[in-house]
């Protein structure tokens, strides 16, 4: 019988994973731009565990693995910042980006009082970019990060959830 991928906040001692995986998922796009110096290759683990203690940040289990990550924080004005989406290589294609992106949007507009989502990603990253449009995020703009990247800015209002009514 298999194991169940499991989505849950993550802890202190996480963070040593986070970063492995972190470093693992980005080299494709470090290749795709020409550029190892991107933030994700370089944040050092002590940077990594200052952003566990100061906005949420959420991991996919198998087991005692940590096979995805995704983290968020909120500004004063509700607009929550989503970055670090990774999913480990042999566990791409399953819904795990999908299912990391909707947990983070549901804990950031749940806790957080987030009002609308923001989110980057490379302008060559194809699968991020259908991932991004297929959950309602559209382009509202760019970043020039280096002479060969250039990072995509996508929006979304955060859907309040329903009030509950009772019934009599």
């Amino acid at each position: 019988m298999g194991m169940s991928v499991t989505i849950s906040a993550a802890a202190g001692n996480d963070a040593e994973q986070i970063l492995k995986l972190q470093y693992l998922c980005y080299q494709g796009e470090a290749e795709l731009y020409g550029d190892y110096s991107i933030e994700p290759l370089t944040q050092s683990l002590d940077d990594l565990r200052a952003e566990l203690g100061s906005g949420c940040v959420l991991v996919a289990r198998l087991g005692e693995e940590v096979v995805g990550s995704v983290r968020g924080t909120v500004d004063g004005a509700g607009t929550a910042v989503i970055t670090g989406l990774i999913v480990h290589p042999r566990m791409r294609r399953h819904g795990l980006g999908g299912r990391l992106l909707a947990a983070i949007e549901e804990r950031l507009a749940g806790e957080w009082s987030a009002k609308r989502y923001r989110l980057t990603t490379g302008q060559r990253s194809e699968v991020s970019l259908r991932l991004y449009r297929s959950r309602g995020y559209e382009r509202t703009g760019t970043e020039r990060v280096s002479r060969t990247l250039t990072l995509v800015v996508l929006e979304k209002e955060a859907v309040p959830a329903p009030a509950f009514v009772a019934s009599a």
